[in-house]
């Protein structure tokens, strides 16, 4: 799971199966998923104790990964669940396949 040098990620975090989720985009994912654990990532994603990756996406461009964040955030919940669900049907934690 690397991005590209000029590119970045679109992600989502969770704090369990169907729960809460939170949609964001980074050019450093692992750094990234490290600060929200920590707690300094995001007030919504340390509000609601959020510290699980459950999908991600490479993009060749950050105003590409922008665009895409915008676009999930305003999907359906259920749109999301069937996102993560195609290729994390028990929303496991990622976070370790980036280190």
């Amino acid at each position: 799971m690397r991005g590209g040098r000029q590119g970045g990620w679109v992600y989502i975090m969770a704090d369990r199966y169907r729960g809460t989720m939170y949609v964001g985009v980074t050019a450093d994912l692992a750094a990234r998923i490290l600060q929200h654990r920590s707690g300094s990532g995001s007030d919504f994603c340390a509000r609601y104790r959020l510290d699980r990756l459950v999908w991600a996406e490479a993009g060749e461009s950050m105003t590409g990964c922008i665009e895409q964040e915008k676009r999930i955030k305003r999907w359906r919940r259920q749109w999301k669940f069937d996102l993560i669900e195609y290729g994390n049907p028990e929303w496991q934690d990622l976070y370790e396949m980036l280190v």
